[in-house]
Formats: structure tokens, sequence, C-alpha cells
């Protein structure tokens, strides 16, 4: 059996938690589509976690390639089914990098995460349409519909 991870919420007030990782690393949850939101929601937090979970593999591939980036940034936008459970239906990621990079490299590093690495994106697959743009300084690389 793989790694077991852990986390724990605790009410703090109103509509309020604490999250705790069982890495020790702590963040605060609201729903901050009402009166005194104060932080992100969980849901928000599951975009953020694609985001950086196939980020972290994209700059770790490039790295092993030897590429000299210079900038990245992942951008994902998620929209929601009307009814419940509002699981994301479809998901735009948006990979940008800036440097010196080879064009087919940095997409090679984009298909092995979304293809093999992003734990992430594997879970939110069965309910949700992932569509992906590539941009190289500012011009784009690649389009691609899953």
């Amino acid at each position: 059996m793989g790694d077991s991870l852990k986390t724990r919420v605790r009410w703090v007030e109103d509509h309020r938690f604490v999250a705790t990782t069982g890495s020790g690393f702590s963040l605060v949850l609201d729903n901050p589509h009402r009166d005194g939101g104060a932080a992100a929601s969980p849901m928000e937090l599951v975009l953020v976690s694609l985001a950086g979970c196939t980020g972290v593999d994209v700059v770790a591939i490039l790295d092993k390639m030897r590429q000299p980036l210079e900038r990245f940034e992942v951008e994902v936008e998620g929209s929601r089914a009307d009814e419940h459970p509002r699981v994301y239906t479809v998901l735009d990621v948006v990979y940008r990098a800036w440097g010196d990079i080879d064009p087919s490299k940095l997409l090679r590093a984009v298909e092995l995460s979304e293809g093999k690495y992003c734990s992430v994106s594997e879970m939110l697959r069965p309910t949700s349409k992932i569509n992906i743009r590539v941009e190289l300084n500012g011009e784009p690389v690649m389009a691609q519909r899953e």
C-alpha cells in the first residue's frame, strides 16, 4: 500500500476552520461567498491542489531536463455542476513558462504530469473534462482538449 496522509480541520467560528496537515502546516478555510468570509473555500483549494500538484511536477521534470526556467505559473479555472454535489465538470488549466526553454520539452513535461504523475488531476478526471493550454514566453505552444 502507498503513502498515507492525514489532515485535521478544527472549527473556529461561523463557517471558518483551521486545517492542519500531517506535516505540520496550517491554513484557514471559510466560505468567501457569505458576509464575513475571510479565507478560501474548500472547492477553491481543490483548484489550488491541482495547480500545485501539476506545477511541482512540471518544474521538477524541466529541472531534470536541464531547462533554464526563469518563471512559471499554472492557472486553473473550474466550472461546477448546477446540482449537488456540485463537482467540477470542466477544468481549464493554463501553463505559463518563461525562459530559454525547448518548447517540445515543456510540452513533454506537461504531458508527463497530466498523464502520469499528477495524482490530483487523476482524481478529478472521472468527473471533469480537463482542457490544457501551454504558453512559452507569452506565446501559445499548444491547445489540447481531453
